[in-house]
């Protein structure tokens, strides 16, 4: 039953991959194109390469019999996972700006910049151990609270301006979902395992995410 699962798994993986993928040619090579749209698009190609280091081991295991050899690859696989989606949810907050040219936005760009950075260096620690099968919870917590708060300045921004452009209207309800699945995996999956599914629909609302940027 396992490893039913775990094929199913890497089916969607591969669909997801794909549609992500899909969206980023049409932002990037649609035929209305604006610098917010442009963006958009690098956005999807920084989420598709980044998901792709993480996600091709698990395919890749999920069809092997030795799946351990691919652990090292998974463990480093989730470090760069976690530095693009933090590059990933830096570019959706400028396309929020360009959309919505709010003003008085500037101290907020900062703390945004901060965040990110300091997510990306706590990323970078030994101390997160990303090589072992089960890595410290703690070290998971610590490295996702500049992490959170940036994901919540940015919901925050497309929820203030939610009437501003139709299409980005519930932007700010799919980054909050994303949270919501992603948060119980940080906190719970290293003890129970099949709470890791929750990353099924986090990447369901991240494709919801780059579908209501091809309005821009």
């Amino acid at each position: 039953m396992k490893r039913v699962f775990l094929s199913l798994e890497a089916v969607f993986n591969v669909l997801y991959i794909t549609f992500a993928l899909i969206f980023s040619f049409m932002l990037l090579f649609g035929k209305m194109q604006s610098p917010a749209r442009m963006l958009a698009g690098a956005m999807a190609l920084v989420l598709v390469g980044g998901d792709a280091f993480h996600l091709l081991p698990r395919i890749l295991a999920a069809y092997s019999a030795e799946s351990e050899k691919y652990r090292n690859m998974l463990g480093r696989g989730k470090q760069i996972t976690s530095i693009t989606m933090t590059v990933f949810y830096l570019l959706l907050f400028y396309i929020g700006v360009l959309s919505f040219l709010p003003q008085g936005i500037r101290g907020w760009t900062i703390i945004v910049y901060v965040l990110a950075a300091v997510r990306i260096i706590l990323c970078l620690l030994p101390q997160n151990k990303w090589l072992l099968q089960y890595p410290p919870v703690k070290w998971g917590v610590i490295r996702n609270i500049p992490f959170v708060l940036q994901g919540a300045i940015v919901a925050g921004l497309f929820f203030i301006n939610k009437g501003a452009v139709q299409g980005l209207a519930l932007m700010w309800l799919a980054i909050c979902l994303s949270f919501l699945f992603y948060l119980p995996v940080v906190l719970w999956a290293n003890k129970y395992a099949k709470i890791g599914m929750l990353m099924l629909p986090k990447s369901c609302a991240y494709l919801w995410m780059l579908a209501m940027c091809l309005s821009l």
